[in-house]
């Protein structure tokens, strides 16, 4: 089994993640599972690819093992580019938001602006060697068309996912903390994300 580097801090992308790829001949691992920490990549590009590109690299560069990372940027239909959050979702007027001023932002612009519907785009990129690189990032990668509404979930949160909170799918009307794991976890990793390392010979 290849062992390969999911190059990510947030603990609930990389249990999702996992549990995707489990059916995979891989075992992912984490940075918590390495022996030193490596410094913080750069994330200034200007898409979610360069960005992803940027991590992997860095962690690949640091550790010399094979590793990936992803990125997305949220897009909303209908509101002027000032607006669209992009690769900065939880960057907004130059700070970087917690969890709740997240939700306050995001709740107060579906409050202004009525439901809003959005997408993710997301990125791949894997670095097996520095003559080997591997990206995605396509409509196939993307996420379903999804709410954005002003009134968060009542129940209870997970950490590292503060928009779930606030998204409600098209398909069945409920928000996204009331669907099962395994839809959850598609919606964190889509198809496209898994097909991408289908499709390769690791």
């Amino acid at each position: 089994m290849k062992k390969i580097l999911f190059g990510t801090g947030n603990p609930a992308k990389l249990n999702a993640m996992r549990r995707r790829l489990s059916e995979l001949d891989i075992e992912v691992l984490g940075l918590a599972d390495m022996d030193r920490e490596a410094p913080s990549p750069s994330e200034d590009g200007s898409t979610p690819l360069e960005n992803a590109r940027q991590k992997a690299l860095c962690y690949y560069d640091f550790y010399q093992m094979p590793v990936f990372s992803c990125d997305s940027g949220l897009y909303f239909e209908g509101l002027p580019q000032e607006l669209q959050p992009g690769i900065h979702v939880r960057n907004v007027g130059g700070k970087c938001l917690t969890d709740q001023e997240m939700l306050a932002y995001y709740g107060g612009l579906a409050e202004k602006y009525g439901n809003l519907r959005a997408r993710y785009r997301h990125a791949v990129c894997l670095v097996m060697d520095r003559e080997h690189i591997y990206e995605a990032m396509d409509d196939s990668t993307a996420s379903e068309v999804f709410l954005i509404t002003a009134v968060p979930y009542a129940g209870v949160r997970q950490k590292g996912f503060p928009l779930d909170s606030l998204s409600v799918s098209l398909g069945t009307g409920k928000y996204f903390y009331e669907m099962d794991r395994e839809r959850t976890d598609h919606l964190a990793v889509e198809d496209g994300v898994l097909n991408f390392f289908r499709g390769l010979e690791l």
